[in-house]
């Protein structure tokens, strides 16, 4: 039997195991339920950034906050004005943003899109530049080894480039594989991105002076559903799948992937990014910024 000094010192192991997973754990409500934080990105002094793909606005969470402020207000665009990606780039203190903004009264439904940046200190906008054509739809975001910022664009089957430095973007690759295109990344700087209307997973080859190739298909051991947003981490990509509320680890040998899926029944998770030991999801359905361990 236990004396009592023993005891106490159970029940303090207890809580203290309590507390751990509680901070490497949590779930925030962006404003409320209809937010819908498609993509989300953290700065380096983990202040949380999230987009709002129902109004004008970013928000950013302070750490230890359980509540969001405005980051950026668009509402002086035209109306019906969203965001979807977001990334931090810590080099140049800038927070990318892919703006959206639908054409009135069009059948079918048609956007213009802008990639903007702002100050991640104040806000303050900086660069702002139009995707060419009467429909298009910035996704995604990531900055590759080379200090470029890749793009994707969903409706028009195309990644651009904008190169550091540069004020205008250029078309880095257009492929009919690519309708569809969403997610992007590099891993071990390579690029990958995937399609949310197949359903599949390619890595982008580059030759020596950094033109794409044709995009190769990567055989998955399991079928994913409606992959969205995607990061590296670890060696390893991780995906959120909108389609069917799952988080996966993905694990590329050269053509072929395997998947893991480490937590599921989120409502339409649509982003992932790692921080530390944990990976923030963006839980589109549900309005909710959402953490939960890093797998080891």
């Amino acid at each position: 039997m236990f004396n009592l000094s023993a005891q106490r010192f159970v029940a303090c192991i207890a809580v203290c195991i309590g507390l751990a997973q509680a901070a490497s754990a949590a779930e925030i409500l962006i404003v409320d339920e209809k937010s819908q934080p498609e993509s989300l990105t953290i700065a380096p002094n983990g202040t949380l950034i999230v987009g709002s793909a129902s109004s004008p606005f970013i928000y950013k969470v302070r750490p230890g906050a359980t509540t969001a402020e405005k980051f950026f207000d668009a509402s002086a665009e035209p109306a019906g004005t969203f965001f979807f990606g977001m990334l931090v780039d810590a080099a140049t203190n800038t927070l990318w943003a892919c703006q959206l903004t639908p054409v009135p009264g069009a059948t079918p439904v048609r956007r213009h899109t802008a990639l903007r940046s702002f100050d991640l200190t104040t806000g303050t906008p900086k660069l702002r530049w139009d995707l060419p054509g009467e429909n298009s739809t910035c996704n995604d975001l990531s900055i590759g080894p080379d200090k470029a910022l890749y793009f994707t664009d969903t409706a028009n089957s195309r990644i651009y480039k904008l190169p550091a430095g540069a004020t205008a973007a250029e078309l880095f690759l257009e492929d009919h594989a690519l309708y569809g295109i969403d997610g992007i990344t590099f891993l071990d700087g390579t690029l990958y991105v995937n399609n949310v209307f197949s359903n599949n997973l390619y890595r982008i080859p580059m030759d020596a002076a950094g033109k794409a190739g044709t995009p190769v298909d990567i055989w998955m051991d399991q079928p994913i559903k409606g992959p969205d947003g995607m990061r590296a981490a670890n060696g390893k990509l991780l995906l959120a799948e909108n389609g069917s509320g799952k988080i996966d680890v993905i694990t590329v040998h050269g053509d072929k992937a395997s998947v893991t899926t480490i937590k599921d029944g989120f409502k339409t998770p649509t982003a992932v990014e790692p921080a530390g030991d944990v990976i923030w999801i963006g839980e589109r359905g549900a309005g909710k910024a959402v953490s939960i361990p890093m797998p080891k």
